[in-house]
């Protein structure tokens, strides 16, 4: 009762279309009990993950002032390095031991989004490391579509058209993002968390983290279990865009991150996004007269950057000016 479950996806890579709707029923389980789970049977093989994870070290360990090159406090898209403290996840915590990497679909300087200035578009910011770029775009690429065939299985449970997050994923907003946790010792204080309490922003997030531990997951009765790694598989998450587009029939759960002891912690969440400019409003079948919608209609950007706003010093600074 107190463990996420274990789904098998590898039917969704069959031709039999008679094998989805188990699958489908077992994500919807666990959508609606947990807002978690973990998937195994998925085509992104352990050479990746090995590569990535070599890249992801090798960079971190830079000098900060290597890293700062690609600075994202500098940016009005959100791209590149994110030094140690500069989210604050959990408001009531002082700000994250941790520091990242992040980057999305990349828009040309000619793009009619990055030329409008809109947020959230715009070129990456690699670090001048051999190999990284072309390793980052391929893996961006391979979660973007593993994330909508998931999308695409839900829409079984949601009985609405299999295509509908297919078409609002064109030149999505989907983020990958790198993390470093260094060991629990180095915090500023006993307070400071890897990653505070927060549940996450979008649709769908799909994570992969290494042997080091320290995921922990709210359940229905407010404790916090453990979510450990499990050779093979992502963990899998709904954010509050999903949660909105179900009217909560779709849970968001509050997780963290508690720093591991003497050890340093790597993770790769993709965090699934769509287009900016979609409308993120009540389905049809997670309404009626008893279940009115509970939340007004948005577009994926305005509730991002909304979000964003909570989360990154930066952020409100730049909104100021």
């Amino acid at each position: 009762m107190n463990s996420l479950p274990v789904i098998d996806i590898s039917p969704l890579y069959t031709d039999d279309e008679n094998a989805w709707p188990a699958v489908a029923e077992q994500i919807d389980r666990a959508c609606r009990k947990w807002g978690f789970f973990y998937i195994k049977g998925h085509p992104i093989c352990a050479l990746r993950i090995d590569s990535l994870l070599d890249h992801a070290q090798r960079f971190f360990a830079q000098p900060a002032a290597e890293k700062l090159k690609i600075d994202i406090t500098q940016t009005r898209h959100h791209r590149g390095y994110g030094a140690i403290a500069t989210e604050q996840l959990d408001p009531d915590k002082p700000s994250d031991l941790k520091e990242t990497f992040d980057m999305g679909l990349h828009l040309s300087a000619d793009h009619p989004d990055v030329l409008a200035e809109k947020p959230l578009r715009g070129p990456n910011r690699h670090p001048a490391q051999a190999g990284w770029e072309a390793l980052m775009q391929q893996h961006y690429l391979d979660m973007q579509a593993l994330a909508q065939t998931l999308l695409r299985a839900m829409t079984i449970a949601l009985d609405i058209e299999r295509d509908f997050f297919d078409s609002r994923f064109v030149e999505p907003v989907s983020v990958l993002r790198m993390i470093h946790y260094p060991p629990r010792h180095t915090a500023s204080s006993n307070e400071q968390q890897g990653a505070g309490a927060h549940t996450d922003y979008g649709c769908i997030t799909l994570l992969y983290q290494d042997s080091a531990g320290g995921l922990q997951v709210k359940s229905v009765n407010g404790e916090w279990i453990d979510a450990p790694p499990i050779e093979g598989t992502f963990v899998v998450n709904l954010g509050d865009m999903m949660a909105r587009w179900s009217n909560d029939r779709y849970r968001s759960t509050p997780h963290r991150v508690i720093s591991p002891l003497g050890v340093d912690r790597y993770s790769m969440p993709f965090f699934a996004e769509p287009h900016p400019d979609t409308r993120i409003e009540c389905l049809p079948g997670c309404q009626d007269a008893q279940h009115p919608a509970k939340y007004p209609a948005t577009t994926c950007a305005e509730f991002l950057l909304s979000r964003f706003a909570d989360t990154y010093a930066y952020r409100r600074e730049q909104e100021a000016v």
